[in-house]
């Protein structure tokens, strides 16, 4: 198994670090080279300038046959066997060598068939590049360090201003329409922006769109169902009116089924306006599923595997378990079995299961993709209802076949259960 670098080495701070680093290393050991070849050239150029100068006096000692100074000789111990077969050859010549322990630059030429060579201490020339050497590396660690800092500092601020961009996007999504990055380089034209504040500004724009939107739509669909209420009371008292019958029955079941859609439609819109506020209070669980599908009129199978107490709106509880089960029986396939595992609540039916859209994406309005009558509103309005009670709403394939829907609500916890016996 290959293993997996962490999390962190995937972030923009930790890659441009990395890049500067390399690209500082790179370039220092290239200047480095450069500096070092051009100073231990010239300072070698010099030593063998020098030496052969003092070949030439020395030479000219030699063919005087006056006595050679200390720092000549013929055949000296110490001479490179190379340079001194040059020297045999009849040629003149130089070499970096070495004199007891210490470097020396060596100049030989020729002399009666032997070699003729001086030396010049070379150790100084040599502790000046090492010197340099040194100075070079240490100002190379120094100048990574400073442009490590400072380029940090700026992919810093560039990254900071990222992760807000992706906060900023993440609340959008999560329905905070009100969510806006507001990056100053956006609120004053005159100051130039960079890909960062084009990208925030981007996404201003388009949740302040959006916003417009879905606000237009929210009234829109709250003044359709609200002026849709009066001529249905009419409409409804008329259908009264009728004689019995089938035409009568028939009337009075499309009246009813328009006012339940409006009635659904209002509930969607107070749910998307986000102003509603909840009445909690402690109920037990069990016995509130048993109830609600006593109301419900259908057969319904309860199965408490174990109770719990929960703290929540019991009306919007209600509402929510109502719409499941009403679902369940109206697209699904008995048996339809409300189970209580705590504070989870199932709904499950032995139906063809939920459609895939709806399983990945959640309940879409006025879509339904099985034979039964709807609208799609009921599993939206569960959705937003638990949403507001602060439960979480999963739909899900069941084992087996069949839809299951899983409700799981905060459990409430009295204090004197988790406190300690003296």
């Amino acid at each position: 198994m290959t293993p997996r670098l962490p999390a962190w080495t995937a972030t923009l701070t930790w890659k441009a670090a990395v890049f500067i680093a390399v690209m500082c290393c790179a370039l220092a050991a290239l200047l480095g080279i450069l500096v070092h070849v051009s100073v231990a050239g010239q300072t070698t150029a010099d030593s063998r300038e020098k030496a052969l100068a003092r070949l030439v006096d020395v030479t000219r000692l030699y063919e005087a046959g006056e006595p050679l100074p200390r720092f000549a000789g013929i055949d000296p111990a110490g001479l490179p066997a190379s340079l001194r077969a040059l020297a045999v050859r009849g040629e003149r010549g130089t070499m970096v060598g070495d004199d007891r322990g210490r470097p020396a630059m060596w100049a030989a030429g020729p002399a009666d068939g032997r070699a003729l060579a001086v030396r010049v201490d070379h150790s100084q020339s040599a502790e000046t590049i090492d010197a340099l050497d040194r100075s070079i590396l240490g100002s190379s660690v120094l100048a990574i360090g400073a442009t490590l800092l400072v380029g940090a500092f700026a992919v810093t601020r560039v990254t900071r201003r990222l992760h807000l961009t992706a906060q900023v996007a993440r609340r959008i999504s999560a329905g905070d329409l009100d969510a806006r990055v507001d990056d100053p380089r956006t609120k004053d034209p005159s100051r130039p922006q960079d890909e960062v504040a084009t990208v925030s500004g981007a996404l201003d724009t388009m949740a302040s769109s959006l916003q417009r939107k879905l606000q237009s739509e929210q009234r829109f669909t709250a003044d359709v169902a609200h002026e849709l209420r009066t001529p249905l009371t009419g409409l409804s008292a008329a259908a009264e009116l009728l004689p019995e019958g089938r035409p009568s029955e028939l009337v009075r079941d499309r009246v009813r089924a328009m006012r339940g859609l409006t009635e659904d439609l209002l509930e969607i819109s107070r749910l998307d306006a986000r102003n509603e506020t909840v009445d909690l209070a402690v109920h037990e669980l069990g016995p509130l599923a048993e109830r609600v599908v006593r109301a419900s009129g259908t057969e319904t199978e309860v199965r408490v595997v174990r109770d719990a107490t929960v703290e929540t709106d019991r009306r919007r509880l209600e509402r929510v378990l109502g719409n499941l089960i009403a679902n369940a029986h109206k697209h699904g396939a008995p048996p339809v079995v409300v189970t209580v595992d705590g504070p989870v609540v199932s709904v499950r039916d032995h139906g063809p299961g939920y459609p895939g859209y709806l399983i990945e994406s959640g309940p879409q309005r006025f879509r339904t993709e099985s034979g039964g009558k709807g609208h799609g509103l009921g599993l939206t309005i569960a959705v937003g209802q638990a949403e507001v009670i602060g439960a979480a709403l999963v739909f899900a394939g069941a084992p087996g076949g069949g839809a299951e829907a899983l409700l799981r609500l905060p459990e409430y916890v009295r204090l004197s259960d988790g406190a300690p016996e003296d």
